[in-house]
């Protein structure tokens, strides 16, 4: 690479990191585990056709597909999928139980031989499902989640705790498969048993409650033959959201709770540990783990403001060493044996990698899925972490990715296009990772600012609930805040800002289009856009009353519905727009963005819909990921006058 830095325009830098490299590097490990003294995790192959590879590092440091394509670990329990394996060492060899997406069933796999079945197929669609397992090799069985259709809608769906016997004895007969609660909850977490095998602990609740409003902790006796009975509820509530339970080695309780406005943690009901931080965070999916009692008394914990970090917690001193390394943000998956600790972490130089820390040197390093950089690291991103003023004096945190190129600068006087990111949920939150996504644009000298709005995780409960009832106008207005901030202090150019987001964050870019003139254009990925049809009947049922938190109750306030709701104001867009959509989607089914795109027919707005077949909510495949990427920056190009090289232009409609 030459030391000349030649002026270009932004936006016309040439770059190494093109979308196959951006979709390449999507997503990340997840759920790990051991095995043995073995770690296992599962991982993204987008080439593969998005399945989930489950992969293991061999003692000898290599890592090893457990499982050959088209095995794909992950099921859709809420939807969104739980925790889809266990695995423990039986008679000298590795005995697995995993999910398998394309007909969600449990299977029993030993290394040499052949998955078999431990369910039945369902009689309505994919309706049997399975997640968060824990296995009983004592009683032959494997503890999970059921959930359970009982009719073709959405809604018609139980779910309760079950005991699946390992023998292979319910693959053809769904009697032999035991239930160990009675349906009392509408939504449950897998069972944790306590190290005496006396007593099992898990999460419930109900709607409307999301599972950040308010949830129970649950503890049943284990009687001889397996049962839970005496079942109570020992923390939580409609107003108190605990978000993992475990036990101690020596059978104590400890749960995480935000009962005091942050989740913080808790043993037999006593904090452990009280900090203006989170030590948890919003559980949207049954398995999700912050934190993991050792042996020795010590709690690994995932935690932070913000960002996050792995530490471990001494539980008598309220202290926590964290662990050196150049990891700034850790995923909900952590596992322990013995003095180690497992689990997932990345970077703004790094992409997510299993990393293990050593508890009795401190040494934390990267064992499984490590980064390895695809181009050179003088085209990543250098993120700013800032906090913005938005209305009423209210705190608004984002990440700002100036462009950035090692080789190009801007003509003097020329302020660069920026792309506000709307993440999903909305009850998430941004994190500060590298995203080679994120780079396909800095690197084209086009800037982006990811926004986490009131509303996000990871600041307080008081911070989560900015949006309880005010979904489509906190978040566009912090959103707001943030482009025109940029654009008033010279980092943006006011003329060329555009908003994107996913999900939620297609809510908010519609409603930011439709409500706002800050923007030029926006890119709007599998979105809710009409409210009063996103919900009971449209959607699944896990976020069915979600809107009764984030608008009101349909009920009681059904013209706020219509106000809000970016379909019902599409003739306020003026500007050009993409709509990405999987037409496999069950979250945001295509519906929404057929409504939407009716309500601006023939008034000869610029617009391209692009929809992919075999896509859910979230796009897995490469294919897919290719072409969007490559339609989006299309579509600034043309709104922004960019002479972007190399990407198929974009035909925009009217």
């Amino acid at each position: 690479m030459g030391d000349a830095v030649r002026t270009s325009p932004y936006g016309s830098w040439p770059s190494p990191v093109d979308a196959a490299l951006a979709a390449a590097h999507d997503g990340q490990p997840e759920w790990v585990g051991f095995v043995g003294d073995e770690v296992w995790w599962t991982e993204p192959r987008p080439a593969e056709g998005g399945r989930r590879a489950l992969v293991r590092r061999t003692a000898e440091g290599t890592e090893q597909a457990v499982l050959p394509a088209p095995w794909n670990v992950r099921n859709r329990v809420m939807e969104y999928g739980g925790r889809p394996w266990t695995g423990a060492v039986r008679d000298g060899g590795a005995l697995l139980v995993f999910t398998h997406f394309a007909d969600q069933r449990l299977y029993r796999y030993e290394p040499g031989g052949e998955p078999r079945p431990l369910t039945p197929l369902s009689p309505v669609g994919a309706g049997l499902r399975w997640a968060d397992p824990h296995l009983d090799l004592a009683r032959g069985e494997v503890w999970c989640v059921l959930e359970e259709f009982t009719g073709d809608g959405p809604s018609d769906v139980r779910r309760v705790l079950a005991a699946v016997p390992l023998d292979g004895s319910a693959a053809e007969d769904r009697s032999a498969v035991r239930e160990l609660t009675d349906g009392r909850h509408r939504f449950v977490t897998g069972p944790r048993v306590s190290p005496d095998g006396r007593r099992a602990a898990w999460l419930g609740w109900d709607h409307p409650r999301m599972p950040w409003d308010g949830t129970e902790l649950l503890v049943g006796e284990i009687a001889a033959e397996g049962t839970l009975h005496t079942v109570h509820t020992v923390a939580g509530g409609p107003e108190e959201a605990i978000a993992q339970a475990e036990w101690s080695t020596d059978n104590r309780l400890l749960y995480a709770s935000d009962r005091s406005g942050w989740w913080n943690l808790y043993r037999d009901g006593t904090p452990l540990c009280e900090r203006e931080e989170e030590f948890a965070g919003p559980l949207w999916k049954p398995g999700l783990r912050w934190f993991a009692p050792l042996d020795n008394g010590l709690v690994a914990v995932v935690h932070g403001r913000g960002s996050t970090v792995l530490g471990i917690l001494d539980t008598e001193t309220s202290e926590i060493v964290d662990a050196a390394g150049p990891w700034t943000e850790f995923g909900a998956t952590l596992a322990v044996h013995g003095g180690r600790v497992v689990a997932v972490g990345a970077s703004p130089r790094t992409g997510y990698e299993v990393v293990e820390l050593d508890i009795a040197t401190g040494r934390a390093r990267a064992i499984g899925a490590r980064h390895r950089d695809a181009v050179d690291p003088a085209y990543y991103p250098e993120p700013r972490i800032r906090t913005f003023t938005g209305p009423d004096g209210r705190e608004v945190h984002a990440h700002v990715y100036p462009p950035h190129h090692p080789e190009r600068t801007a003509p003097d006087g020329e302020a660069p296009p920026y792309v506000i990111w709307a993440h999903g949920g909305p009850t998430g939150r941004a994190p500060l990772v590298l995203d080679l996504a994120v780079a396909y644009f800095t690197s084209r000298g086009i800037g982006v600012a990811e926004v986490n709005y009131g509303g996000s995780t990871g600041y307080g409960r008081a911070y989560r609930e900015r949006l309880r009832e005010q979904w489509g106008v906190v978040d566009v207005e912090d959103c707001a805040a943030v482009a025109r901030a940029l654009a008033e202090e010279g980092t943006a150019d006011p003329a060329r800002l555009a908003i994107r987001g996913g999900s939620a964050g297609g809510w908010t870019t519609a409603a930011s289009l439709t409500t706002t003139d800050v923007y030029a254009c926006g890119t709007i990925v599998y979105p809710i856009l009409d409210l009063a049809t996103w919900g009971p009947g449209e959607t699944h049922d896990f976020e069915s009353r979600y809107l009764e938190s984030l608008i009101g109750p349909l009920a009681e306030v059904p013209a706020r519905y219509a106000e809000r709701s970016p379909t019902a104001h599409a003739d306020r867009l003026t500007v050009p727009f993409l709509l990405l959509q999987g037409l496999d989607d069950v979250i945001c089914p295509p519906a929404q963005c057929e409504r939407f795109l009716a309500r601006i027919a023939g008034r000869g707005l610029p617009h391209a819909f692009i929809t992919f077949e075999g896509e859910g909510h979230g796009f897995r495949r490469a294919d897919t990921m290719i072409r969007a990427l490559e339609a989006e920056i299309s579509l600034y190009a043309q709104v922004f006058g960019l002479d972007v090289p190399g990407v198929p232009r974009l035909e925009l409609r009217t």
